[in-house]
């Protein structure tokens, strides 16, 4: 059975930063492209950001470039979002996602975690 399992989410304040984590078990994790995705409240989920099964290639939705890093320790079978300069608009629930190509889009992702509640007080 594939089970992704976020950890990492709180309560911050705007311009600090926090890590988001997620450990994945029941797959061959470096056959998978990992991403993160957010909904926040009253929204439909979004990309986030992307990683290659290597860990070569990211990629980033422009509200997370350059504050956002993806990262993933395939020898931990987990993928990693860290988060800096935070803001209040990216409060939302993170998921994280694997897929078999890229997950710039929901109709890629073949597995979802059940998502961490990031809250981004001002």
């Amino acid at each position: 059975q594939v089970q992704l399992v976020e950890s990492g989410g709180g309560l911050v304040q705007a311009g600090s930063s926090l890590r988001v984590s997620c450990a994945a078990s029941g797959l061959t994790f470096s056959n998978y492209a990992m991403g993160w995705f957010r909904q926040a409240p009253g929204k439909e989920r979004e990309f986030v950001a992307g990683i290659t099964w290597s860990g070569t290639y990211t990629y980033y939705a422009d509200s997370a470039k350059g504050r956002f890093t993806i990262s993933r320790d395939n020898a931990r079978n987990t993928v990693y979002l860290q988060m800096n300069s935070l803001k209040p608009e990216d409060t939302a629930v993170y998921y994280c996602a694997a897929g078999r190509s890229s997950l710039r889009r929901l109709e890629a992702v073949d597995y979802w975690g059940q998502g961490a509640r990031v809250t981004v007080s001002s």
